[in-house]
């Protein structure tokens, strides 16, 4: 079976299916910095082919265009003391108020995402407790948001594959 390249713009950089604000470049940067935010320029530029000057420019632009929203350090949460990841799921009432609501979940610490979601529930929330009484004392106090008719709850027993961050290369 012969496989053709797939056509790339001269100018661009990029194919005619990929990402129309990213070559192929922006999307090896993108993916090495969730692999390594700390890499420094010229690591990332003997990734890529390039200087470190032409590699801080892109990165300053793909920072500025909002590609790159941040920085950080994945934690080891059980290392940390956080022995128990669950997924909440928050039914709530039809009058629920759902700026409120975010708001309101905003300031528990336990709660590191909130998703809005099509299906019986209205929210999809994950959650890390040190053990299962911390986590009912969560579902007690998430429980008195006003609008939050009840909750459903999913204990995490293994992790065996997180990505740890977004598939960008397959844009390209």
């Amino acid at each position: 079976m012969i496989v053709k390249p797939e056509p790339i713009d001269a100018r661009s950089g990029r194919t005619p299916a990929g990402h129309p604000e990213l070559d192929r470049t922006d999307l090896r940067l993108l993916e090495a910095l969730q692999r390594n935010a700390r890499s420094t320029y010229a690591e990332l530029g003997a990734l890529v082919g390039l200087k470190p000057p032409a590699v801080h420019d892109r990165v300053k632009r793909l920072e500025a265009r909002g590609f790159v929203i941040g920085y950080s350090a994945h934690l080891d949460a059980r290392r940390v003391g956080y022995e128990l990841t669950a997924f909440v799921s928050a039914y709530c009432a039809p009058d629920l108020d759902y700026d409120a609501f975010t708001h309101a979940a905003q300031a528990f610490p336990e709660i590191l995402e909130i998703h809005s979601v099509a299906g019986d529930e209205t929210y999809l929330l994950k959650v890390v407790t040190r053990s299962t009484v911390h986590l009912d004392d969560f579902l007690t106090r998430l429980k008195r948001i006003p609008g939050v008719a009840r909750t459903r709850t999913t204990i995490v027993l293994t992790t065996p594959f997180e990505r740890g961050g977004l598939p960008v290369e397959a844009l390209g």
